[in-house]
């Protein structure tokens, strides 16, 4: 037997790469999409795709759209849906900048100061797992459908943002909250680390707690998921829940990186992060979906987006293209699915 072993290791590496391939394609698409769009962008504009400004830049510029990311890839694993994620953000940024911007003065002491932004934090985590909690419970035990709960979210979390501020900017923030938006550690920005902390953290409940395995289960079939004895109402609170204290993280990088907070920031992210969970593998249907493929997708989707602008392309022409490419998405998640069931036949077969 070792002899074997010994005589035929490219064999052995094939059907491990086989086997890898299996268990999830999406991988190997996206990382080929991501070469092939760096080389045609670095072939158009070759003396500013791979520099490191525009490196910096896409570090920079990635870590609230991932966050909001995976806002949207929550609900959309157990069926649903989370529209009122961007206004979620907004306010829960609104109330935390209210805060600091009303409790801090000139004069205050350093100690203070602390005191100050641990409130505001606190308070802006609060909105949104209360928007959270709303939002699942009229999901979960009203049974009404998630698209229009959570467009009746947003629109009233809109609205009060907007009544409260009258569409105007709170800004003005101390240099220990700027630091999270713009600062750096390590030489890496700290946005980024704690995008990575979250999807890390995401990932882990995602796939190794009962709780993801719940989500998914009730994904894939929540009736069933019920009579097994799950308490898939709980659960789906608990998803709305989750997805919206995501929603405070992005509110804190957001409000960190433009110095300010208001009602419409980001609106254009919306559309954007049903394209990443899509794109990245996440089955619109529920029940599936990994934090490794949604990350790729945002490497890919902020490929695109860095080189449009090298390119000088037009914002609107930019949004048309978003539209073309959630689906040409649709289209790649369709072929995914049809190239893991001929795998799995195969597989069987064999």
């Amino acid at each position: 037997m070792q002899s074997k072993t010994i005589s035929s290791p490219v064999g052995a590496r094939r059907a491990t790469f086989t086997e890898w391939i299996g268990r999830d394609p999406t991988v190997t698409m996206l990382c080929a999409f991501i070469l092939a769009a760096a080389l045609v962008f670095g072939a158009l504009t070759p003396t500013r795709f791979f520099s490191g400004e525009t490196f910096r830049a896409m570090a920079f510029e990635m870590p609230e759209l991932g966050i909001l990311a995976l806002a949207m890839m929550v609900p959309l694993m157990s069926g649903g849906l989370n529209l009122a994620i961007i206004a979620t953000s907004n306010l829960s940024g609104l109330v935390t900048a209210a805060i600091v911007t009303s409790l801090i003065h000139p004069s205050s002491s350093p100690m203070a100061v602390a005191g100050v932004i641990a409130l505001a934090l606190l308070a802006g985590m609060a909105t949104s797992l209360l928007i959270g909690f709303i939002t699942g419970y009229i999901v979960a035990f009203l049974g009404v459908h998630p698209i229009l709960v959570t467009l009746g979210t947003m629109t009233a979390v809109k609205g009060i943002s907007v009544y409260v501020t009258n569409g105007g900017v709170i800004g003005g923030f101390p240099a220990a909250i700027l630091w999270m938006g713009n600062g750096t550690l390590l030489g890496v920005p700290v946005s980024m680390i704690l995008f990575i902390f979250c999807a890390v953290v995401i990932a882990l409940i995602m796939t190794h707690t009962p709780f993801g395995v719940a989500v998914r289960l009730i994904g894939s079939n929540e009736k069933a998921t019920r009579y097994s004895g799950v308490a898939t109402n709980w659960m789906l609170v608990g998803v709305y829940v989750l997805s919206s204290l995501l929603c405070w993280m992005a509110s804190i990088i957001m409000m960190a990186r433009f110095n300010s907070a208001r009602a419409g920031y980001a609106e254009s992210y919306l559309l954007i992060t049903i394209l990443a969970a899509v794109l990245g593998g996440v089955d619109p249907n529920g029940g599936f979906g990994r934090v490794l493929g949604l990350f790729l997708s945002l490497i890919l989707l902020q490929e695109i987006s860095t080189g449009f602008n090298l390119l000088g392309f037009s914002p609107h022409l930019t949004e048309a293209i978003w539209g073309a490419t959630m689906l040409f998405a649709i289209f790649i998640a369709l072929l995914r699915n049809q190239w893991s069931l001929r795998l799995w036949r195969s597989k069987t077969a064999q």
